[in-house]
């Protein structure tokens, strides 16, 4: 593993924030290039098929993401140093999701050869992925063909994400009427989103996930005002929604509307919950092995694939976004034998 450890190295050292990946592309592809094996590319993405591909086998995507955050404003170490001190190496996208994409590299290589393999192979390392932008994994879906299963590479200590919540987020506005402050005059917006925010604190979904939990309402941010002795005629605020599989994205917004005084809008239906059978057979191998399954409270590509997946990988989603991430080089090691496990023994 010394030389796809050295590739993350370089990729930690080569800032890759979203939609500026084109140089940690560029790593991705000079190792592909230095195996002889041939890749395609679109925008800063670049997959590749297995070399005995044959048609009418089951397809298996391997796939993670090579963009960054920007780091956090309290590191106290160099966010591109990729210090490796003993077993830890510390740098800005090492956990999320540098180890998985380099571990699934290295699986994808090792299996790569194998004339016998009873499913396809492709691996792809997209881009955009932090921001779920429409140049990432949304861009290449049409171009894989058809996908039977896909291992999504995210921290999750190496057991499955069968499950993950969607991702909406909602713009609200509070409509009042200006006035003076020292009189009593106008109609306070900032009041009125007040008491719609109280509605969303209030406010459950009936149904819950087993696996997933509740949908989760989470107001971040709120606007209002731009002079002291002046009753605000607008107030605006965000929602942040975490749907369980119960209810589209489309869904919870309506709820959401009807709920509220305050005009919403959402910025985008796309990243609703997604999920994979329990009886499904790459969940199945995993329990084989002795790996626990649980439904994740993030997102990922998984929210743009139609078709089965589960989210596994090295590291700890708890150390994704925050200062002096970091990940085990044991935890690179480990990852690699239990995806090689999981894949020598599937049956799709």
């Amino acid at each position: 593993m010394k030389e796809y450890i050295q590739l993350l190295r370089q990729m930690i050292q080569t800032p890759s924030i979203s939609r500026e990946e084109d140089a940690v592309a560029a790593l991705v592809r000079n190792l592909l290039s230095a195996k002889g094996i041939p890749f395609m590319v679109k925008n800063n993405n670049t997959w590749a098929k297995n070399a005995y591909w044959q048609e009418g086998k089951p397809v298996v995507l391997l796939n993670s993401h090579i963009d960054t955050v920007k780091p956090a404003n309290n590191w106290t170490k160099d966010p591109f140093g990729a210090e490796l001190e003993g077993d830890k190496l510390t740098g800005l996208g090492s956990n999320d999701a540098g180890a998985s994409l380099v571990t699934l590299m290295a699986v994808f290589i090792r299996l790569n050869e194998q004339v016998d393999l009873p499913f396809n192979l492709i691996y792809a390392a997209s881009a955009e992925e932090e921001i779920s932008g429409a140049n990432g994994m949304e861009s290449l879906i049409g171009e894989f063909g058809p996908v039977d299963l896909a291992l999504v590479g995210e921290p999750t200590q190496m057991q499955m994400a069968i499950a993950e919540k969607g991702l909406m987020v909602l713009d609200c506005t509070a409509h009042g009427k200006a006035g003076h402050a020292a009189r009593n005059e106008g109609e306070n917006a900032l009041y009125k989103a007040i008491d719609d925010i109280q509605r969303i604190r209030d406010y459950q979904f009936e149904n819950v996930s087993e696996v997933l939990g509740a949908v989760k309402l989470s107001v971040t941010q709120i606007n209002a005002g731009y002079q002291h002795n002046v009753v605000p005629d607008t107030c605006t605020f965000v929602v942040d929604v975490r749907t369980n599989e119960h209810y589209s994205n489309q869904q919870a917004f309506e709820i959401i509307s009807q709920l509220l005084n305050s005009e919403v809008k959402a910025r985008s239906f796309k990243l609703n919950s997604s999920g994979i059978p329990v009886s499904h057979p790459i969940v199945k191998r995993g329990l084989e092995l002795g790996l626990s399954y649980y439904g994740s409270p993030t997102t990922s590509d998984q929210a743009v694939m139609p078709f089965p997946s589960i989210k596994i990988g090295p590291g700890d989603s708890a150390r994704s976004h925050t200062a002096d991430e970091y990940i085990l080089l044991s935890e690179i090691e480990q990852g690699f034998q239990i995806y090689l496990n999981l894949l020598e023994g599937l049956e799709l």
